[in-house]
């Protein structure tokens, strides 16, 4: 029987996401300047806070790995990676979709967009270094990868205070938001954590099912000798 978790949390988090929905594209005001297509930011700012949470995630459990050792953190880790990378993804999905209509331009060399580029090719890197290197000294060249490669990600999170880019300061000036418009971020924002808090752990669950069988497949290839 599956642990009631298993089945609840999938489940808020689709409630969430409904509600998410119907916050973003219902409810919320329409911004006067940027029309109906200012209602991508929602979805952007909501994806990039679960990026975040996925990659400290990455961080966290990549210290209790090398102070550990246990494989358990390597596999919370990988999983938490490959959702950030998800999210991280969308991110820079949505922010070509809002910058086209409003700069006239898909892609600027903006400090927040190339920082957040360099953030998706470093995480990127710890997956593909990830499948390269299985089993404990991957583990422990990943670990390491990944804590120097969270030093972008409070790079990204400063880069349009420290640059200032064209890039909107949303979170770190007001950027004009309309108090209205709040509630509806809030909810995309635990809406968007709730999912990949769902998907880190069905993914968790997955790659420890492929470690066990893959041992399994070990022992009857020892036996059969």
């Amino acid at each position: 029987m599956k642990k009631f978790t298993d089945i609840a949390l999938p489940v808020i988090a689709a409630v969430a996401i409904i509600f998410a929905l119907a916050g973003a594209l219902l409810i919320a005001p329409t911004e006067k300047a940027m029309g109906h297509v200012q209602r991508i930011f929602y979805f952007h700012l909501g994806s990039a806070a679960a990026a975040f949470a996925g990659f400290t995630l990455v961080l966290a459990a990549s210290v209790a790995f090398i102070l550990s050792r246990r494989m358990v953190f390597d596999s919370v880790a990988f999983a938490a990676g490959e959702v950030g990378v998800l999210f991280c993804s969308f991110v820079l999905l949505t922010g070509p979709m809002w910058a086209r209509p409003v700069w006239g331009q898909w892609w600027v060399w903006d400090p927040r967009l190339t920082t957040t580029l360099f953030l998706w090719f470093l995480y990127v890197g710890y997956l593909v270094l990830r499948h390269m290197m299985p089993g404990y000294r991957g583990a422990m060249a990943g670990a390491v990868f990944a804590i120097l490669a969270y030093v972008d990600v409070p790079v990204v999170y400063f880069s349009v205070r420290w640059w200032r880019g064209i890039h909107p300061r949303v979170l770190q000036g007001g950027g004009g938001l309309d108090p209205a418009m709040i509630p509806p971020l809030l909810v995309c924002v635990a809406a968007f954590g709730l999912l990949a808090m769902a998907l880190i752990r069905e993914r968790f669950e997955i790659q420890r099912l492929e470690e066990s069988v893959s041992r399994a497949e070990d022992t009857l290839e020892v036996e059969a000798r």
